[in-house]
Parts: C-alpha cells; sequence; structure tokens
C-alpha cells in the first residue's frame, strides 16, 4: 500500500524534467512534442508521449496558455439552449475541438441576452479566444466594436448570420430545402400549398420563405396570400397555424413548415380538430430533429446535418485562434441538405 502511495505521489509531482530522462531527450523536445508534434519523428514522438504516460506528468494548462498570450476558451452562443435542434450541433462543434487544448463554454443568449459591452469585452479580457454565434441577432454596435478591437476575424457564425456583416459562416442551403420540400409536395399531386414561417426578421426565415416562393412560382403553382402564415419555430405557433387554416374558406392540402417543431404543433392541431395527416394534409418540417423519425405521423423533413455543422465550424475556427494565427479569408461554408420522406406526406385527399 504504502509503494502505491509513493507512486502515485511521484506521478502527481512529475515535471517537464522527470519526462525528459523518461524519454533520454531534451526538454525542448517534450515542449515541441506537445506543442509542435509534427516537428518530431515519429518515434522520438512515440517515446515522450510513452514517458508522458508513465511519469504521470500533467501539462499545466493555466500556466501554458499564460505564455502563449491566450485563454485556452472558446464561447458558443445559443439562442435558446432549450431547444432540441442545437444538441447534436453542439455536439458536432464539442467533437471538432476534441483534438485541440480549448475548452468549449456555451451561453444562453435568450435567457440572459448580452450586455453593452460584453462580446468584445470577453475577448479584451483575455476570458475567450473566440466565437461561434448560432445567434444572428447579435447587436451589430457589439459586432463592430470586435472589428474595431481587431477580433473579428475570430467569430464565427453557424446556422444563423447576419445580413452585411463580412464574418465567416458556416450553414445549409436553407433555400434549396425549401425548393426541395414544395417539388416532394407537388410530385404527389399538391396544388394547394401553403407556408409556415420562422419568425419575421430572421435570415433563416427569409431563406426557407424564398426558396418556397421560387419553387411556387417556377411550377406554376396558385397562390393566396393567406396561405403563407407567420410562426416563430415553436410548437405553438404550429398549434395556432392549424386554427387558422381549419378557418380558411379553401383550406390547402398541404403545408410546408419552416422547422419541424412548427410542424408538431400543426399536425397536433390539426388531429386534434378531427383531420387526419396526411389523409386530409400533408405535412413537411424542416430540421429533421431526433423526434420527427418517432413522432406519430412520422415527419416527412428536410435533414440538416447538425452535427457537421458543428464540426465544420470548428474547423473554420481553430486556424482563427491565438497570437499569431493565420489571418484566415472570409468563409461561405454551405451544408448539403435532404429530403427525408415519411409517413406525413401523401397524394391529396
Amino acid at each position: 500500500m504504502s509503494d502505491t502511495r509513493e507512486i502515485r505521489a511521484a506521478q502527481k509531482s512529475a515535471t517537464i524534467q522527470d519526462v525528459a530522462r523518461a524519454a533520454g531527450v531534451s526538454t525542448a523536445t517534450v515542449s515541441r512534442a506537445l506543442s509542435n508534434p509534427d516537428l518530431l519523428s515519429e518515434r522520438t514522438r512515440a517515446a515522450v508521449m510513452d514517458a508522458i504516460r508513465t511519469t504521470g506528468y500533467r501539462v499545466n494548462q493555466a500556466a501554458r496558455n499564460l505564455r502563449m498570450q491566450r485563454a485556452g476558451a472558446v464561447l458558443v452562443l445559443v439562442p435558446n439552449l432549450g431547444k432540441p435542434f442545437y444538441s447534436r450541433i453542439l455536439a458536432g462543434i464539442s467533437d471538432g475541438f476534441a483534438d485541440s487544448d480549448y475548452a468549449v463554454l456555451i451561453a444562453d443568449t435568450e435567457s440572459r441576452p448580452l450586455r453593452e459591452g460584453e462580446l468584445p469585452g470577453y475577448f479584451l479580457d483575455g476570458r475567450i479566444d473566440g466565437v461561434i454565434s448560432l445567434d444572428g441577432g447579435l447587436d451589430p454596435v457589439a459586432l463592430r466594436a470586435c472589428v474595431e478591437a481587431g477580433v473579428g476575424g475570430r467569430i464565427v457564425f453557424l446556422c444563423e448570420w447576419v445580413e452585411g456583416a463580412d464574418f465567416p459562416v458556416i450553414r445549409t442551403d436553407n433555400a434549396e430545402g425549401a425548393r426541395l420540400a414544395i417539388r416532394h409536395l407537388h410530385a404527389l399531386g399538391h396544388r394547394k400549398i401553403a407556408h409556415v414561417t420562422g419568425p419575421e426578421g430572421n435570415v433563416l426565415t427569409a431563406a426557407r420563405r424564398l426558396g418556397m416562393l421560387e419553387e411556387r412560382a417556377r411550377l406554376g403553382l396558385p397562390a393566396r396570400e393567406e396561405w403563407i402564415i407567420r410562426g416563430d419555430f415553436s410548437l405553438e405557433s404550429g398549434h395556432r397555424a392549424a386554427e387558422l387554416i381549419l378557418g380558411m374558406a379553401e383550406r390547402p392540402t398541404a403545408v410546408f413548415c419552416a422547422a419541424d417543431m412548427v410542424a408538431f404543433g400543426l399536425i397536433a392541431g390539426l388531429q386534434a380538430r378531427g383531420l387526419s395527416v396526411p389523409g386530409d394534409i400533408s405535412v413537411v418540417g424542416f430540421d429533421d430533429i431526433d423526434m420527427s423519425e418517432y413522432y406519430v405521423p412520422s415527419l416527412t423533413t428536410i435533414r440538416q446535418d447538425r452535427h457537421r455543422l458543428g464540426r465544420e465550424a470548428a474547423k473554420a475556427l481553430l486556424p482563427r485562434l491565438g497570437p499569431g494565427a493565420a489571418v484566415a479569408p472570409p468563409l461561405h461554408g454551405m451544408v448539403d441538405v435532404e429530403l427525408v420522406v415519411r409517413d406525413s406526406t401523401a397524394p391529396p385527399p
């Protein structure tokens, strides 16, 4: 028992010099193995890693960050952490940083909006090295302040973006997703197609509505003003849309919803009033959140590869971090969407 305690105590107090002696290399070589392993031969790198495991050496990350003049953390801004849409995206971001030594911090900008000057302050106070923002409604003044402070290049937008601002963006082809939805319904025989939008002023709302309008016009489908219903990406807005549709003199035979959550609320509202989905009305969503496959009826929707979106955002941000990091050009990465056909769509009655 005493021997075990002594080994543990030795491991806890292991220094970089201990690692160097165990590996038969200099302390500079150990440092290179930790910071720039590609500069070493595979044999030397393996010897250092084996010595680190044997001695139990742990890097003092705080001291290392101080030497490198960085915080060692990135901040992810999420407009509503309660929405299931974000779970796989956050998992993708976490995976994207797994092989780095950056910690990932998460803030909900809906429950606690950023205060004036807070975003540039995070950078200037040395608390973070970069930002991934899923919130396209950030204060333009705060974003300009980040640019003026020289840290604007360390902000990457994900899914949402700010119109007119030249920040890197990783997103899906929202307009094409809407076109796929309308094309699918048209192929089933639907001609009277309604659309429940997202919140007014949101870039995703605009892009998906534009794709819907373009495809409807291309196919020569009839258009009624009342068939475009304002929503807000929530269950409640879908339920309200059901009431409006039920009260229409000329009901649509199909509805394209700007988000899966809207589609769930719409289906629940229609079924509560005795209508069948898809027997009476077909419904298409957007996002393909996990619940879509298991809802009754299972939801036809537009799939976004949310895990890949998160990984791509991390991949875009990493080379922009830290003093002396490469100045990367503006990036506008697009991830393809996919139509997933399930049970909520069928030919019109």
